[in-house]
C-alpha cells in the first residue's frame, strides 16, 4: 500500500498510474502536482488525484513514493525543485522514453543517482494526451521496463516493482544503455517515420486532397503522429546519437528501396517485401501466443 503517492505531470501517464493504484486499491491519496491549476482542477474534478499542489518542492512533502511524468526538457527542473525536500525513505521513479538522460539529470542535480531512485519506463500509452486522456487499464498487460543501476536500493527496486505489478503490468529490468537503443528501434523511429510522412505529405501543394483521399492504412501508421510535439521532441533530443544512427540506416534502406523500384527490379522488390511480411509474421504469432 502506498501512503502518498505524489504525481508530477498529470497527464495521460500520470494520470493512468494513479487510477490504475486507486483500482487496485494500492494507494491511499494521491497528490497532483502540474504548472496548469486548470489541468489540475480537472484532475481533481475527474477524481484522479485526491489535492494538488503546483509547487513540486511542496507537493513530495511526506510522500512516501514520487511519480515523475514530466517532457524530458523538464525533468532537471524536477529534480532541482525536489532536491532536500524529500524523506529519506522516499522511492522517485520516472516514466520517460530515455534513461540516459534520467540518469544524467540525476547526476547533475543531486551530485550522484541517489539510490532510491529507480528510472522506468512503461512502454503503454495513445496519441492522445491530457488527464481527460488517463484511465485505469492503460498498463494493463502492458510491459514496464525498470532500469536499475548499481547503487540502486533493492528494496526501492522492489517497491516500484510491486506498484507497476498492481496495474496489471509485466516488470522487466534492463540496463540503461540497452534500453535507449532498444527503444530507438521500436518506438521512436516509427514516431519519426510517422511525423516526418505527415510534415511532407502536408508540404505539398495538393495536400487537401491527399489527406482527403488517404485510406485507412495511412490513418492507421500515422495515428502517432498526433502525439505530443514537445515531449517527441524532448526524447529526440534525449535519445539523439541512438535515433540518428537508426535513421540513417532506416534512411540507406529507403534508398535501396527507391532504387530497386526505379530500376524496375521486381525479384529484389518480392525478395524486401516477403522478407517484411515474414518477420511481421513471425512478430504478431510470438505477442498472440
Amino acid at each position: 500500500m502506498i501512503t502518498r503517492l505524489t504525481v508530477i505531470g498529470v497527464g495521460l501517464i500520470g494520470g493512468s498510474l494513479a487510477q490504475a493504484l486507486r483500482a487496485a486499491g494500492a494507494v491511499e491519496q494521491v497528490v497532483g502536482c502540474s504548472r496548469s491549476r486548470a489541468n489540475l482542477e480537472r484532475a481533481l474534478k475527474l477524481g484522479v488525484i485526491d489535492r494538488f499542489v503546483q509547487d513540486p518542492a511542496q507537493a513530495v512533502q511526506d510522500a512516501d513514493l514520487v511519480f515523475i511524468a514530466v517532457p524530458l526538457g523538464a525533468m532537471r527542473d524536477i529534480f532541482a525543485a525536489v532536491k532536500g525536500r524529500l524523506r529519506d525513505d522516499t522511492v522517485i521513479t520516472d516514466g520517460g522514453s530515455v534513461k540516459g538522460s534520467v540518469v544524467a539529470d540525476a547526476q547533475a542535480i543531486f551530485g550522484h543517482v541517489p539510490a532510491r531512485l529507480v528510472p522506468g519506463h512503461p512502454i503503454a500509452g495513445t496519441e492522445h494526451s491530457g488527464v481527460e486522456a488517463s484511465f485505469p487499464t492503460l498498463y494493463r498487460n502492458r510491459r514496464v521496463i525498470l532500469t536499475p543501476l548499481s547503487v540502486t536500493d533493492p528494496e526501492a527496486l522492489d517497491r516500484v516493482t510491486r506498484m507497476w505489478r498492481s496495474c496489471s503490468a509485466q516488470v522487466t529490468t534492463m540496463d540503461v544503455a540497452h534500453h535507449d537503443q532498444i527503444l530507438a528501434v521500436t518506438s521512436h523511429l516509427p514516431h519519426m517515420l510517422a511525423f516526418g510522412l505527415v510534415d511532407a505529405l502536408a508540404r505539398l501543394r495538393e495536400n487537401d486532397e491527399i489527406f482527403r483521399y488517404a485510406a485507412g492504412g495511412f490513418r492507421d501508421f500515422t495515428r502517432i503522429a498526433s502525439s505530443d510535439p514537445i515531449m517527441w521532441r524532448d526524447i529526440c533530443i534525449a535519445n539523439r546519437e541512438q535515433l540518428g544512427e537508426m535513421l540513417r540506416r532506416f534512411g540507406d534502406e529507403m534508398l535501396d528501396l527507391a532504387t530497386t523500384i526505379r530500376r524496375g527490379d521486381s525479384d529484389h522488390l518480392l525478395e524486401i517485401f516477403r522478407r517484411a511480411k515474414d518477420a511481421r509474421d513471425r512478430y504478431i504469432d510470438s505477442t498472440d501466443s
